[in-house]
Order: structure tokens, then sequence, then C-alpha cells
């Protein structure tokens, strides 16, 4: 993989996002960032306070603001947060600036990951499977449009995960030459 290319990571909450990024950095020996950690620093306050004092329209001016700007570095691995999608110009500036990866994830998965996690304000409901359904049927085909890569985590590791991402960016960044 280039050095300069950026890697994008995307996909719903509790597919592993953060900490597949961490080692896809440290594998790759570049700086990694996650966008919603970026917002509590730059905020000084946690999503869930942003969340709710500001809602969830001014959460994603800010993350809109901030994937903006992250993806204006060069050489790094980056985390969006589930939603980061939403935004026509995220996606855009992901999908221009960088390797996009969906890490995606069943249902099942992705509610079994996020079950006692309670700083996911989106999922602070009596019923958060049906929330998580909601959220795919709207997020994945917005995922898939902005991808580059699709990889499944359900069932693996990170480590697993990682290899086969390594694996897929270099078979992508290859041109394949054409017959004669």
């Amino acid at each position: 993989m280039q050095q300069s290319a950026n890697l994008y990571l995307i996909g719903p909450m509790g597919v592993g996002k953060s900490t597949i990024g961490r080692m896809l950095a440290s594998a790759l020996d570049r700086p990694f960032f996650d966008s919603d950690r970026e917002i509590e620093a730059a905020t000084g306050a946690d999503i869930p306070w942003i969340f709710d004092v500001e809602g969830e329209a001014g959460f994603r001016v800010r993350e809109e603001r901030m994937i903006n700007t992250l993806t204006q570095r060069e050489g790094i691995v980056l985390a969006t947060g589930g939603g980061a999608i939403l935004s026509e110009n995220s996606r855009t500036n992901l999908n221009r600036r960088g390797t996009v990866v969906y890490l995606k994830a069943s249902l099942a998965q992705q509610f079994e990951r996020t079950s006692k996690d309670r700083n996911r304000p989106l999922l602070q409901t009596a019923d958060p499977m049906s929330r998580i359904r909601e959220l795919m049927k709207i997020r994945d085909p917005l995922y898939t449009e902005t991808a580059h890569i699709t990889v499944d985590t359900s069932r693996r590791g990170p480590r697993t995960v990682v290899t086969e991402i390594l694996r897929r960016l270099r078979e992508y960044e290859t041109p394949t030459v054409p017959d004669a």
C-alpha cells in the first residue's frame, strides 16, 4: 500500500472499527485516528453529552467537520463513527481522499457487541435490536456506495480481519493486466 494513501474504516457500531483500525495502523506504521475520540478531544465532552445537549443534528455537524479535517491528512488510518456516512460531504471526502473499507457484521453480532455499552446514544432505547435494524436499513446502502472494499467481521477475531484487509488492499491496489 502506498505510504501517502489514507485508509478509512466505515461501518455500523460494534463491527470493530477502532480495534481493527489501531491494529492496521500498527501493521502499516501509520498514525491512527478515531473520529469520535477526536470530536471528544476537540469539544472536551463525550459523545453522549454532545447528543444530550446538541442533539444528533448538532453532533452530525461536528462529525462532518472532523471528517473533513482528518481526511486532509496524509498516510493515516481513520476509524469513523457509524453515522459518518450520513453526510454526503463526508462520503465524498472519504471516497476520494483514500481507500475506504466497509467493516460489516450481522445484526446479531452488532447487538451482541454493543448491548452493554452505554456510550452509544442511538441504542439507549427499549428495543436496541429494532434500532440496529432501522439504522442498517438506512445506512447499509450508504456504506456500500462509499466503500472500495467490504470485509465481514462476524465471528472473526481482529487479527484475522486485519490480515484479510491487508491482503485485500494489496489486491485492490495492484492493477490487473487484461489478457491480450
